[in-house]
């Protein structure tokens, strides 16, 4: 089966759905599927490369407009690599490929991955929504992260027939811990001394809420390490330092992937303080809970509470609520036992039901079901 899978980006970009798709192709490929890639370049030259044993095409961009890239060659691409694909596999949102799929793609069956809706451009949305109804309808299958996503989505709910939950799924071997790494980890806390540490990861984009955790870093007796760069981190840098807490507030910029397992060894729990929806799932929590830390997250309707289910791997609270976010962070701090015992919970969640393998499998079978109804 050959399969091209569509979406603005592809590593080594730094994104949530860019990994979650180098780690689906590579799957793909190595269970026997041809799977190939169609993305856009940082660019404006077109390049064919194999990334990881992948083939992946990257078309040249001309501009970025509002988080969407503008490639033109992308739709030429598009219509040649259809014709000789047996399926279809968008991620959106990526309003171009759904339009390149609708217009050009019409030999050839599709499914979609709904990743998020688009919730910060709500005016672009309101002229986007028709466009992906349109995609939504056509789609042989529609997959999801959770069944929350599908529940409270607008656009998933009217073709909540056809949709299909597909955890995230991450290759747990990455996560576990070695001597090195543990010597890692204890120098790293040797270097921020005794008071506990608290950790996020992530790109620092306006829905991670980094800024409400900032503010919570006043009642609570800890320090806090953000990985990560992005587009709010001057201003956040300046809200730490406006809010008197540099000391306990450390932005320690972009991570190797060693670097990044050693800090989730060396802390007491990990914090993702969404604001919004678009934030669908947080893979980054399954990365902590794969390394039996707990998780504090809050409630956005989404997958977030989903895969961090609160009593049992973490605590769940309402998003932009520093108080709330304290006295939750406060709670697992004041019980080692407790976060030992989410720490456990977590780690038996993700390797039993967000495994790489698990993902792979459920996705072929989604394709399989979604070739068989043509």
């Amino acid at each position: 089966m050959r399969v091209l899978l569509l979406y603005k980006d592809y590593y080594p970009v730094v994104g949530g759905i860019e990994n979650h798709i180098r780690l689906l192709a590579r799957g793909l490929r190595a269970e026997g599927l041809d799977a190939r890639v169609l993305v856009t370049n940082t660019g404006p030259e077109t390049v064919n490369q194999p990334i990881d044993g992948v083939p992946v095409t990257k078309t040249g961009r001309q501009a970025h407009l509002l988080s969407t890239p503008i490639s033109l060659s992308f739709f030429a691409e598009l219509r040649r690599q259809t014709q000789s694909a047996d399926l279809v596999h968008l991620h959106a949102p990526y309003p171009p490929a759904e339009l390149g799929q609708l217009l050009l793609g019409r030999g050839r069956p599709a499914v979609l991955s709904y990743h998020s809706d688009i919730i910060r451009q709500k005016r672009t949305g309101q002229l986007y929504a028709p466009l992906l109804m349109k995609v939504l309808q056509r789609a042989a299958l529609v997959a999801a992260s959770s069944p929350a996503y599908i529940e409270s989505s607008p656009f998933l709910q009217r073709v909540r027939n056809k949709c299909r939950v597909i955890h995230y799924g991450i290759d747990t071997k990455r996560f576990e811990e070695t001597e090195q790494i543990q010597e890692d980890a204890q120098q790293l806390r040797s270097r921020f001394g005794e008071l506990p540490l608290l950790l996020f990861i992530g790109r620092l984009r306006h829905y991670k809420g980094v800024d409400v955790l900032i503010r919570a870093m006043h009642d609570i007796r800890a320090r806090l390490l953000i990985i990560g760069t992005g587009p709010m981190q001057e201003a956040w840098q300046n809200l730490a330092q406006a809010q008197n807490l540099t000391d306990k507030v450390l932005f320690l910029g972009d991570a190797s992937e060693r670097e990044a397992l050693a800090a989730r060894y060396a802390a007491d729990l990990f914090v993702l303080p969404s604001t919004n929806r678009a934030e669908a799932l947080g893979i980054v929590q399954l990365e902590a809970m794969a390394c039996g830390l707990p998780v504090v997250c809050t409630e956005l309707g989404t997958g977030t509470s989903y895969v961090n289910r609160d009593g049992a791997t973490g605590l769940v609270v309402p998003p932009n609520d520093p108080r709330a976010l304290a006295v939750a962070v406060n709670r697992l701090l004041a019980s080692p036992a407790l976060r030992a015992k989410m720490g456990v919970e977590g780690r038996r969640r993700v390797r039993s039901e967000f495994s790489l393998k698990e993902m792979v499998n459920k996705t072929i079978t989604f394709y399989e079901d979604a070739l068989s109804q043509g």
